[in-house]
């Protein structure tokens, strides 16, 4: 697999160096050179196969033989050992459930691939592999247990101070050995643009060997798309071969992800977007002007991001061409208001107990159902266990949640965190003091 630079095509390096530099010297981030179209008979059969049989097909048809399959087949194996059903609420509505991983959340699938290919690639003598991870809420809780005790490795996540919620928190904090975290009294987009800072300064280059476990690491893009293609085999299984999918969306690798498959092969008819007030997106969708702002903290704080990084490589993958965006995917907003009056509804309509972010996709689905009426499914993705946000939920819905294995033990463990101010100098003489 050979990867090229958002900010220079002519720039190639292969996936092993993608992974562990995460990004490009020139601040762009790696794309696939080629994105090759999956068998036909694949994709007309793929009810036939199991989520670890998709999974495996899909990083061998990207990654090629820069794993051998037989390793491919037990990484992929080892990371990907959860399930992520499809529930209908209705005849023509759908939850893809996402959070039945170890952290409660979709990001389990990225970040356990990651660390899997990270600890495959690392080699016996070499140095200590640094991860850096800026975190909204639970792409920290992924990345500390999918590295948690893996050789070799380190993991220092930002986190921006009272923005997450306890349990988020608890998962981010509580773990010590190799995983540390930093609570930054600032927003996520200050914990990112920290991170980004740190992979571009050349004198930390030669201190520290640094990685990336955010979204813009293409390792843990690749295993996003393996849910959309299991999806629609449990949409074929039932005769359904027309979807749409609804993505709560914040730094959009989740439907950058979804849009990867897309391109792969997957017949998937539209894509709608979700987001909170923090709009950006939704914004450059309806008038063509790209203008981020500082983000805005709301309910649904995994998903408050004012810059979403993974954009670039959605307008990557349609050339730029805003034509093709806006008749690929659509894009809806939503305030914290709305946000609970969908979560009641939710509760009201299906007995169903979902997380603020997934009642933004829940939301954005039925919008996009009274815009464009069809007689396809509509599948939104749940992206968080609604056990993560009891201060969102309302108390007489968040009782009948039953907490997920492992739940209740989080607030008994010590919370093990240091803070640190919006400043990069900080930052950097932490590093380097604790290297």
């Amino acid at each position: 697999m050979r990867l090229y630079s958002t900010n220079n095509k002519d720039l190639r390096v292969s996936f092993q160096e993608a992974v562990f530099n995460s990004l490009p010297e020139d601040k762009g981030l790696y794309m696939p050179e080629v994105i090759p179209t999956l068998d036909p008979a694949f994709i007309r059969n793929i009810q036939q196969y199991s989520l670890q049989d998709i999974a495996f097909h899909i990083a061998h048809a990207l990654i090629g033989e820069d794993i051998p399959s037989d390793d491919l087949k037990a990484l992929v194996k080892d990371a990907i050992n959860f399930d992520a059903p499809v529930k209908f609420l209705d005849k023509d509505l759908a939850v893809l459930e996402l959070f039945h991983g170890p952290s409660y959340a979709f990001k389990d699938f990225g970040a356990r691939f990651m660390s899997r290919v990270m600890a495959y690639f690392s080699k016996e003598g070499d140095s200590l592999l640094d991860v850096l991870v800026a975190t909204s809420g639970d792409t920290g809780g992924a990345v500390a247990l999918g590295f948690l005790g893996v050789e070799g490795t380190r993991v220092t996540i930002l986190y921006p101070k009272g923005k997450v919620s306890k349990v988020q928190e608890e998962q981010l904090t509580t773990n010590g050995q190799n995983i540390r975290a930093l609570e930054i009294d600032g927003t996520f987009d200050d914990c990112q643009a920290l991170v980004k800072t740190a992979f571009n300064d050349p004198s930390l280059a030669g201190e520290l060997r640094l990685t990336s476990a955010n979204s813009i690491n293409i390792a843990r893009l690749i295993p996003q798309t393996f849910y959309y293609f299991w999806a629609y085999a449990q949409l074929k299984s039932q005769g359904i071969d027309e979807v749409v999918f609804t993505v709560p969306s914040g730094n959009f690798g989740n439907i950058g992800a979804g849009l990867l498959a897309y391109k792969l092969g997957l017949p998937v008819k539209h894509f709608v977007a979700g987001t909170n007030v923090n709009d950006t997106v939704p914004r450059f969708l309806k008038d063509g002007l790209y203008e981020p702002r500082p983000s805005i903290q709301t309910l649904a704080n995994a998903m408050d991001v004012g810059d979403p990084s993974n954009w670039v490589r959605i307008q990557d993958l349609f050339a730029q061409n805003i034509e093709e965006l806006r008749a690929t995917i659509s894009s809806y907003t939503y305030t914290d208001e709305e946000t609970k009056i969908a979560m009641d509804e939710l509760f009201a309509k299906y007995g169903y107990v979902a997380c603020p972010h997934t009642a933004i996709a829940y939301l954005a689905a039925e919008q996009y159902k009274k815009d464009q009426a069809g007689t396809y499914a509509s599948v939104f993705l749940s992206t968080a266990h609604p056990c993560k946000f009891p201060d969102a939920i309302s108390p007489s819905i968040f009782e009948k949640v039953t907490l997920p294995a492992g739940a209740e033990a989080l607030a008994d463990r010590a919370k093990l965190t240091t803070e640190l101010p919006v400043d990069y100098d900080t930052f950097k003489a932490y590093l380097l003091a604790n290297k």
